[in-house]
């Protein structure tokens, strides 16, 4: 086989590889300000409309233009549509469990109240599966390195390299988990008219919107901080070599 024939040799994991990755993947989640204002401004728009008009569909119509507007703007730019599907993603989601509520008999208030529902679904089943991941000895986070390395599972024969990102994982879904922890108890007790259907869409806006953003930024910050500390160091292949010698 020649040596352009041969298959690409995965990169080695180091404290370097593992910082890089979260780096990246960093940058890919938030997507600067742009990206946060357009996953962020339709469902805000869609909280606003709502408890000032009452009109659910001029709610829905509203954040989907918002969306598509933005969607027109990437593809005249010729950039990434990641951060417009995603807001169109959860307005259609959204819409479905509107339609479902509206089916079932349910009120306006309670339409509204369901488009929060598939969020913290959603985040719920991601903290799940993460917090399932790392209680398996198979971290969430590691598979994200392996798929930067190369091998998607190499990294799991490095006991310290698991232990980081068993760490990393926690603090990913940490996000999420809060999210379900606040907003959870809160739409159900709005479904349940504990408190003023309209009052729960208003905190489930407020809860989502201005802490969701902010919980992300300081979990990927915290992430970033432990691999600052080097607090678990990662040996290359040469080093662990050495000390067995």
């Amino acid at each position: 086989m020649s040596g352009a024939e041969r298959p690409a040799t995965p990169a080695a994991v180091t404290a370097e590889t593992v910082e890089a990755m979260v780096r990246a993947q960093m940058a890919t989640a938030l997507g600067g300000r742009r990206g946060m204002v357009e996953a962020g401004i339709p469902g805000l728009l869609f909280t606003l409309l709502w408890l000032t008009t009452k009109d659910l569909q001029v709610a829905l119509v509203v954040s989907l233009v918002a969306a598509g507007l933005a969607l027109a703007a990437r593809l005249v730019q010729r950039t990434t549509l990641q951060y417009v599907f995603n807001a169109l993603f959860a307005i259609g989601i959204g819409w479905v469990f509107v339609r479902i509520a509206a089916g079932s008999g349910g009120s306006e208030s309670d339409q509204a109240l369901a488009f929060f529902l598939p969020g913290i679904l959603i985040s719920l089943g991601y903290t799940i599966v993460m917090a399932t991941s790392c209680l398996v000895g198979w971290p969430f986070v590691g598979f994200m390195l392996g798929s930067v390395t190369g091998d998607p599972t190499a990294w799991h024969g490095d006991r310290q390299v698991v232990h980081l990102c068993t760490r990393l994982t926690w603090l990913f879904l940490l996000p999420g988990a809060i999210g379900v922890l606040l907003q959870g108890p809160v739409w159900l007790l709005g479904w349940s008219d504990v408190i003023d259907v309209d009052l729960a869409v208003l905190l489930l806006g407020i809860l989502r919107l201005g802490l969701g953003w902010p919980l992300r930024i300081g979990a990927w910050g915290a992430m970033i901080w432990l691999l600052a500390r080097d607090a678990t160091p990662i040996e290359s292949d040469a080093d662990r070599g050495t000390s067995a010698g």
